[in-house]
């Protein structure tokens, strides 16, 4: 009975477990074009409903305060898209003397460049029960800014190709076909159809979602829906397949030395800049809640893989090393989302203390 109670208390770590292990048996039903069609119900779907979820569930009134908070935007987009990625160089200015592949190394830089994901660190945030509104609001907006900002950041921090010239490359490969394509000359690089993602799959859900929330919040007040159970399933979808991906990826067949090595490297980095974050943001007069902390550890974290490897291809076009450059990257996706569902307790548990003292420390009046 015990065991039974435990593990409805535990079954989204339970889920996780059970989702790997089926995309380590058979990878081949969650890859992009199998059974599953995870380009279409993960990219669309999938992330449609993560943001129709919020905005059904989420007050009117939390969103709009959310988008007035401008010193918890600074600091995600400044930690995201500055801190971040400078860091990294700096890390890599001591892994350069190490024996470590440097197109690993060059990956791993690329990673620091790239912008936060629009979905795992919204979940995450909802499924602790922090700031979801601030969460929302930096996943799609570091996005948007992304397309513009990270490649001026691999400019400036990657040496991407062999050439001398390299800066003329870099804008014949990625400036150049922005604003062709901007012009509506045919090109191959998807920053329309990026955008037009973004805004279908993010902003459209989440304004119907609070359209709808209008109609139907007597009933939604009164029945209490899961919203948070629907987004942890979701996420374990995105778990499975993101898993699939990884699994059946050619791009990490390295030897075992390297791989165990960019891992431990890759854990590391993101353990460190958690606790990083959470150290700043829960200083006494840093004026952020226990809520925007958990906000704040996601979205200044996390990076997105469905914008970096589009990036990639743009930047790093024709290149030979284009493979091994990617793997960081490859790998960093699993292991955020991994890292963050594991952590999910203790950072609930945390805030939930926090919070209580809060209320207890508040003078009656």
């Amino acid at each position: 009975m015990r065991l039974l109670e435990r593990m409805r208390k535990e079954w989204f770590m339970i889920g996780i477990v059970l989702v790997i292990a089926a995309a380590k048996l058979e990878p081949s039903v969650g890859v992009n074009g199998g059974p599953l069609k995870p380009e279409i119900t993960v990219s669309y779907i999938a992330v449609a409903t993560i943001f129709f979820n919020s905005g059904l569930s989420l007050k009117t009134e939390e969103l709009t305060s959310a988008l007035v908070h401008i010193k918890l935007h600074l600091f995600i987009q400044i930690f995201t898209l500055a801190f971040f990625p400078a860091t990294i160089w700096l890390f890599l200015q001591l892994l350069s003397i190490t024996p470590i592949n440097e197109w690993l190394l060059k990956g791993l830089q690329t990673v620091g460049c790239m912008p936060p994901p629009v979905s795992s660190a919204v979940i995450l945030t909802k499924a602790v029960g922090g700031n979801e509104a601030a969460a929302i609001f930096n996943s799609a907006f570091g996005s948007f800014l992304g397309i513009v900002i990270t490649p001026l950041l691999l400019l400036l921090f990657v040496d991407n190709c062999d050439s001398t010239d390299s800066q003329h490359l870099f804008i014949r490969n990625c400036y150049l076909p922005v604003f062709l394509n901007l012009l509506g000359s045919s090109s191959s690089v998807p920053f329309t159809s990026i955008f037009s993602q973004l805004f279908m799959t993010v902003v459209a859900p989440l304004i119907v979602g609070q359209i709808v929330r209008r109609y139907i919040k007597d009933w939604l007040e009164r029945k209490k829906p899961p919203f948070g159970a629907i987004s942890s399933s979701v996420l374990l979808m995105i778990i499975y397949t993101t898993f699939c991906d990884t699994f059946s990826n050619p791009n990490i067949d390295l030897d075992k030395f390297s791989l165990v090595l960019i891992l431990f490297i890759i854990f590391s980095i993101q353990l460190s800049f958690m606790l990083l974050t959470f150290i700043f943001s829960t200083r006494n007069n840093s004026g952020f809640t226990p809520a925007d902390t958990v906000a704040i550890i996601f979205c200044s974290t996390h990076k997105s893989l469905t914008l970096g490897i589009p990036m990639l291809k743009i930047v790093f076009a024709g290149h030979e090393h284009l493979s091994l450059i990617s793997v960081p990257l490859l790998i960093y996706h699993p292991a955020q989302i991994l890292l963050g569902s594991v952590l999910v307790p203790t950072i609930k548990s945390w805030m939930v203390s926090r919070q209580k003292g809060v209320k207890l420390t508040r003078p009656t009046v």
